[in-house]
């Protein structure tokens, strides 16, 4: 699954990751640069990121399945 983001979310990102690099590391960052970062990170970290909360949510919704004939069950 390909991440896509919103314009004003790739305008936003690029200055924060502008920002970063020039507060932290000390390195200027064109807008072409920070959005190859952007990039790289929307097709590599983001991906990965999705599908562990993926996971998580599946691993909460188990675990109140799993727990649902306690919740529910009446003694005759």
């Amino acid at each position: 699954m390909k991440i896509k983001l919103s314009e004003d979310k790739k305008t936003e990102f690029t200055g924060k990751l502008i920002s970063l690099f020039q507060d932290e590391f000390d390195l200027d960052l064109s807008e072409f640069r920070a959005g190859e970062v952007l990039q790289l990170c929307t097709d590599v970290l983001c991906p990965a990121i999705y599908n562990q909360a993926v996971q998580d949510v599946r691993d909460y919704m188990q675990t109140k399945l799993d727990d649902l004939d306690g919740e529910i069950y009446v003694d005759p």
